[in-house]
């Protein structure tokens, strides 16, 4: 048990703001956002009593915060459309920049723009998600392939594919 809450530790502080983006990756409601956080960090606990070094703590985290993500976020979606709440607006940071109002506009294009590209990928597969979310965070090909079960070669190329397609859809004004 001791191995175990010290290795929770050491995950929740090297990767709990990362667990903290997926989780908005994958849910853009405030409230559920905050559940699928908890769930996450319950269910990383829970599993580290059976991490066995095969792979790193980075990989273990990443996979079991993208199983618990998927399975508490897009089966829920599949039955209900995704809304982005006030509370999810409000709740981002408000633009401090004071010296001109050229820099809060440039300010505020670059957030919509964040918003923007969030919610294309809240439209992906889950599996296109999971492996974008991972390659925003900076994982490499062989380790996303390791938390999505691809080659690494062919964690390239979806990643290749999928930029494409988020970068013509984000220029063409979907969302």
């Amino acid at each position: 048990m001791a191995r175990q809450d010290e290795l929770y530790e050491d995950a929740a502080a090297t990767y709990g703001a990362a667990l903290g983006r997926l989780a908005r990756g994958y849910e853009p409601d405030l409230e559920r956002r905050r559940d699928l956080l908890q769930d996450i960090h319950l269910a990383l606990w829970q599993s580290l009593d059976r991490f066995d070094d095969r792979c790193s703590l980075r990989t273990w985290t990443y996979r079991v915060a993208h199983n618990i993500a998927i399975s508490k976020v897009v089966r829920r979606r599949g039955r209900t459309p995704t809304l982005v709440t006030l509370d999810a607006l409000e709740s981002r940071p408000a633009a401090t920049d004071q010296s001109s109002a050229r820099s809060r506009e440039d300010q505020f294009d670059r957030e919509r723009a964040v918003q923007r590209l969030v919610a294309l990928i809240h439209e992906l597969k889950p599996l296109d998600r999971q492996v974008m979310l991972l390659y925003l965070e900076g994982l490499d090909g062989a380790e996303i392939g390791e938390v999505a079960g691809m080659s690494s070669a062919n964690v390239a190329t979806k990643i290749h594919r999928i930029k494409k397609v988020l970068a013509a859809r984000f220029h063409q004004g979907d969302v």
